[in-house]
């Protein structure tokens, strides 16, 4: 907390990640301990910001700002009618607010967390609209599922006004970014007065050219999304002209969505120009990609309904290598011991008929199906055991 008051971004990741208190912090029974964890979070992810860290902020804020900020950074109460708490719940909670003085400003964390997410959502989407990600082979997953949810609130509203909240000022700086207008995004977003409660001298201006650069370069991404495919080929010159960069930075940006596969295109030295080249891919292609993308979905979710019936909850980054070995020998030799305690119940169920024979028979299949895991006799107990097993997990 205290170095990320001051700036020093990589020394207070460092002592996070060494304690590994991300891991643990859903464990820890104290309310008190999760609070001041929330609130590190929280400054550590506006360092990252007024340093240009846009990916590590949206990261650092993800979680905070997604749910009731108030509520997680113990800076007020929520009085719900419909409340479930117990009068000493809530004079518990009271008694955990933090004084008014240490209070971090929401406004400010919401632009944080609105600008970054916008900044790294927003070339997605354009690249999801235009078909870019199944010509390339990749899906297009949501970064930020917050920003999305308040984009199309603030889409599917009848009348829009003029901005008077500083969500509403994003919102439409991500729309004009959209269309390409990088130089309106810069003004709604360096408009917003939240920037003067930044402590430092110049620290408002410092942030304002950092806004205006990240804008630049991701409006550029952008434009290369939405509209590369009504071009046969761009001039390196006309696009720094459009957007207010250096050949070096521009040839870069473009280079690097070029080596990612993001952009299907080359450059023609001689003249500088990009050359783009249409690869569109088959009907089989895309129906290729949607089942595969199906069956991950599934396979995923199967996976995370196993471990909630099993308790086990590898899914929240604990244990490690060694976690995820144990529960598969414990998943892969469940069919074996399944398998002996099948074959005894069937010795059992033998004796009764009155065959001695079968008795032994049926109990060396129940060991062997047992002890070899997928070996002979799969007539037995256990083979039906590791099927039952099988076709629960898939």
């Amino acid at each position: 907390y205290h170095h990320a008051l001051h700036d020093r971004f990589t020394d207070a990741r460092d002592l996070l990640l060494m304690s590994h208190l991300q891991e643990n912090i859903y464990d820890v029974g104290d309310i008190t301990t999760m609070i001041l964890f929330n609130r590190m979070m929280a400054q550590l992810g506006m360092c990252a910001f007024r340093q240009g860290k846009i990916w590590e902020c949206h990261q650092c804020l993800t979680e905070v700002c997604s749910g009731k900020v108030r509520e997680l950074l113990a800076q007020g109460v929520s009085l719900g009618r419909f409340s479930d708490k117990t009068p000493e719940q809530e004079k518990a909670e009271k008694r955990r607010q933090v004084p008014y003085y240490q209070h971090i400003n929401l406004d400010l964390l919401e632009a944080c967390h609105l600008i970054s997410a916008m900044l790294l959502e927003v070339p997605n989407m354009a690249a999801a609209s235009m078909g870019g990600d199944a010509a390339h082979g990749r899906r297009a997953r949501p970064i930020s599922r917050a920003f999305r949810k308040h984009q199309d609130i603030y889409a599917h509203q009848v009348f829009t006004g003029p901005p008077e909240q500083t969500r509403d000022y994003v919102m439409r700086a991500a729309k004009a970014l959209s269309k390409g207008d990088w130089k309106s995004c810069v003004d709604l977003c360096t408009d917003l007065d939240v920037w003067n409660l930044v402590p430092g001298d110049g620290s408002a201006e410092a942030i304002k050219m950092m806004l205006a650069s990240k804008i630049k370069l991701e409006g550029l991404r952008t434009y290369m999304f939405a509209f590369s495919a009504q071009y046969d080929s761009l001039s390196l010159d006309q696009l720094c002209g459009m957007f207010e960069m250096s050949k070096n930075d521009v040839h870069s940006v473009v280079s690097k969505m070029m080596i990612n596969r993001e952009l299907y295109a080359s450059w023609d030295q001689p003249t500088a120009t990009i050359v783009l080249r249409k690869v569109e891919p088959s009907p089989v292609q895309v129906m290729a990609l949607q089942f595969a993308e199906k069956a991950s979905n599934l396979v995923e979710a199967n996976e995370r309904l196993l471990d909630a019936t099993t308790g086990n909850d590898q899914w929240k980054g604990r244990g490690g290598d060694r976690g995820d070995q144990n529960d598969e020998n414990r998943f892969g030799n469940r069919g074996g011991r399944g398998g002996y305690q099948q074959g005894g119940y069937q010795n059992r169920g033998n004796k009764q008929s009155g065959g001695r024979h079968q008795k032994r028979d049926g109990g060396n299949r129940g060991r062997g199906q047992g002890r070899g895991g997928r070996g002979r006799g799969r007539k037995s107990g256990g083979g039906r055991g590791g099927q039952r097993r099988d076709n629960k997990r898939y």
